[in-house]
């Protein structure tokens, strides 16, 4: 008696009910604590705020068909791009934890922004490209509100799903190799079959501070994963930060430079303590977009052929990595499905739209954040961690271009490999299945695309699937999104058939 009574009690007590904040987010629930939100949401800012350096350098550096650069200047203006970069990615991460209540970032996707600057831009004005990105934005909202974005999200196999996974593990582990300088591109691969080397030298030998710096940071983030440690790739990542601060004051290695003068150099930024450490954001860019300007300058087909094309970059590299991060953070239910989908998915259709409407090319769902899942972030109180830090880094510029791409790094690779282990749940006896997993899994870091790999992996199974005599076996959706890919990888062709190559 006085045991139930003791037992009431307790469960009276409301210091053991969770409250509001446990409650929203379900941080209980999924086994996380709010310690754990809030250094996930460090490590997953701090592994992709690199973003607020490298897109201005991408879509601010390049001018349009008129010759001018976004904000309508004769001159590449990097702060207002990097402002505006920052506002968005913070402004959208905020409402995906709130609304999606999972710990994914967004930002300005990579692939997209280039293809925009390279080959949107260069055919009518930014104001008219971002436009572009807006219509592709809603075009992805109406497919979501409308169920069918989810629909073809779960129509896909699970195993499917699992390579997905895989293959963005291998493929940001390319991407932190490959921006650490360790593995480096050949500077004419059409003289050798060897289209990327191991150092500067490519030889086989590993050279400069800042690959010794990146080397240092791998180990002791893979020990301190290895050990349990919490907080391990947040620690790697400021602890190889202050160790390339006290090389770059020993050594003055400097920055590498486009002609390659310095190739043993820092690469994004030189780790040196900054001058300033507060700037006022400018966000004049904010707005610079028009509709449908497009369709006036080069012609309604070819601006649909454009919609057409970032939408489905956009679609299937944020199912990709939804399906990645998830799967990481235990969020992928029995059924291959994600928790919450829609509303992620909803938030991500929105931010290519907002990307647009800000000037900064579409806004996307990043495999970055897998980072912050690794440090135990399970919950959207993560993401509201991360938005925030990307706010204040507009006004704290400069103490994020302290970090090079040789401390940060590191957590790709280590992250890379977690992703990787989920290789185990395909069943590689299953040549029907396997197949297109394999093809899936390599051909996103062989091709430096997720979406090529996914299509891929798509057109593959269904080839498999007929050839077998099993076609009936295929989710209708499959047929369309498959008939969907045929068409992204002969694009092309068909541009050309029509005129428009």
């Amino acid at each position: 008696m006085v045991r139930a009574c003791d037992s009431a009690r307790v469960n009276a007590n409301p210091m053991n009910t969770p409250n509001f904040l446990d409650r929203y987010f379900s941080i209980s629930a999924r086994g996380s604590t709010v310690g754990q939100e809030v250094r996930g949401g460090f490590a997953t800012f701090f592994t992709m705020a690199y973003i607020v350096v490298l897109n201005p350098l991408i879509i601010g550096t390049v001018a349009d068909k008129t010759g001018q650069f976004l904000g309508d200047g004769e001159n590449p203006n990097i702060a207002l791009v990097a402002a505006a970069t920052a506002f968005v990615a913070g402004i959208l991460t905020i409402i995906m934890g709130v609304f999606g209540r999972v710990p994914f970032a967004l930002a300005t996707g990579l692939g997209l922004n280039a293809f925009l600057a390279f080959g949107i831009a260069s055919q009518m004005s930014w104001e008219d490209a971002m436009g572009l990105v807006v219509l592709e934005g809603i075009v992805i909202a109406i497919l979501v509100v409308t169920g069918f974005r989810v629909a073809v999200f779960h129509a896909i196999p699970a195993q499917l799903k699992t390579a997905i996974s895989v293959g963005i593990g291998l493929f940001i582990a390319l991407i932190g190799f490959v921006d650490a300088g360790f593995v480096r591109r050949m500077p004419d691969a059409s003289n050798t079959t060897v289209p990327v080397k191991l150092g500067a030298l490519g030889n086989g030998s590993l050279t400069g501070w800042p690959t010794l710096v990146f080397v240092v940071g791998l180990l002791v983030t893979a020990f301190l994963v290895a050990r349990r440690v919490k907080g391990a790739i947040l620690i790697g990542i400021v602890g190889t930060t202050v160790l390339a601060m006290i090389v770059e004051a020993v050594g003055k290695i400097g920055a590498q430079v486009p002609d390659g003068s310095n190739p043993n150099g820092w690469s994004l930024n030189v780790p040196e303590w900054p001058k300033n450490f507060i700037e006022l954001p400018d966000l004049s860019l904010l707005g610079q977009f028009s509709l449908f300007g497009s369709f006036a300058k080069i012609g309604g087909l070819a601006a649909v052929m454009f919609v057409f094309t970032l939408m489905l970059a956009d679609f299937f590299d944020t199912m990709g990595t939804i399906v990645g991060v998830g799967r990481q953070a235990n969020l992928v239910q029995e059924d291959g499905t994600v928790e919450r989908t829609k509303e992620i998915l909803l938030v991500d259709s929105l931010a290519a739209a907002a990307g647009g409407a800000a000037s900064v090319s579409s806004n996307t769902t990043y495999i970055e954040s897998a980072a912050g899942v690794g440090e135990g972030a399970r919950t959207g109180l993560a993401s509201i961690v991360t938005g925030v830090l990307f706010l204040l880094a507009m006004f704290f510029a400069p103490l994020t271009e302290i970090v090079p791409f040789e401390a940060a790094t590191p957590a790709l690779v280590v992250v890379g490999f977690l992703m990787m282990t989920q290789v185990k749940e395909i069943d590689f006896s299953d040549f029907e299945t396997a197949i297109p997993a394999f093809l899936t899994i390599v051909l996103m870091p062989f091709t430096y695309s997720i979406t090529a790999g996914i299509g891929a992996g798509f057109v593959s199974y269904i080839a498999i699937k007929v050839f077998r005599g099993k076609a009936r076996e295929l989710h209708f959706l499959m047929w369309l999104v498959g008939a969907l890919f045929v068409v992204y990888f002969a694009l092309e062709p068909i541009k050309t058939l029509l005129g428009l190559g």
